[in-house]
């Protein structure tokens, strides 16, 4: 029987030294590799880090945006009522000026006055709300892009 142990016990230290051996081996031959690839991840985590960072920072400046786009809207939905009060006047001033009636030529160069001064309000009413409708389609036009980046990147 010891003989049996003693070729187990000869068996056994041949292979942990062939076992640290190996050991020894594969740890030489990857430090270099795996030093570089701890330095690409840590930097990969610092990139994540800054990408979350600047994330949180387009979430909040979008949520702004969307905030101003809904006070523009509410603005502009309590100016429509009187946008359409003024044209409605516009149009009776326009009707009782059509029928002529008799003045002398002063009241009706200062009534002429009058019309054209109204006609270049409601011009630059005009302009306001077009103005306006151009501010709102850039702000969806913005909001579209970011939600795509924003879906972009989280795909990513």
């Amino acid at each position: 029987m010891t003989s049996t142990n003693a070729l187990a016990m000869l068996r056994a230290r041949l292979g942990n030294r062939l076992a640290r051996f190996v050991d020894f081996r594969i740890g030489e031959l990857t430090r270099g590799r795996l030093d570089n690839h701890e330095e690409r991840i840590t930097e990969q985590e610092h990139c994540t880090v800054d990408h979350r960072r600047r994330l949180d920072a387009l979430e909040a400046g979008l949520d702004r945006v969307r905030g101003d786009l809904l006070w523009t809207t509410g603005e502009v939905k309590r100016l429509i009522p009187h946008v359409a009060a003024q044209e409605a006047r516009l149009e009776d001033l326009r009707e009782r000026i059509s029928l002529t009636p008799v003045s002398d030529d002063k009241q009706a160069a200062e009534a002429r006055t009058l019309i054209e001064e109204i006609q270049r309000q409601h011009a630059q009413i005009r302009v306001r709300l077009s103005g306006i409708a151009r501010y709102e389609d850039r702000l969806r036009v913005l909001e579209e892009k970011m939600a795509k980046d924003r879906a972009t990147e989280t795909a990513d």
